[in-house]
């Protein structure tokens, strides 16, 4: 009973910190949601018995892409993603 519980609570999480990256409106706030995700993905992957899945999706899903999505918004500056509009002229 105990681990079926446990693995509904990972599911909501899951589920609900994938959200929180989409619709994030700060990148800074989606990228750091993001690597919760990974880690979260990566506790998923050890409950379903697969430590080598669940190394690499802490290695290169959380971690390294974590560490260049982390660079690139502060290469953006933290600026703020906006949806284009038609005329408002931007490229």
């Amino acid at each position: 009973m105990v681990e079926w519980l446990l693995d509904g609570l990972l599911v909501l999480a899951l589920v609900v910190t994938a959200a929180a990256a989409l619709w994030s409106a700060e990148l800074f706030r989606a990228v750091v949601v993001f690597i919760a995700f990974g880690v979260l993905m990566a506790v998923a992957w050890v409950r379903l018995r697969a430590p080598d899945i669940a190394l690499a999706e802490a290695a290169i899903g959380a971690g390294l892409t974590g560490v260049l999505l982390l660079d690139a918004v502060s290469h953006l500056g933290g600026k703020r993603r906006r949806a284009h509009k038609p005329g408002d002229g931007r490229q």
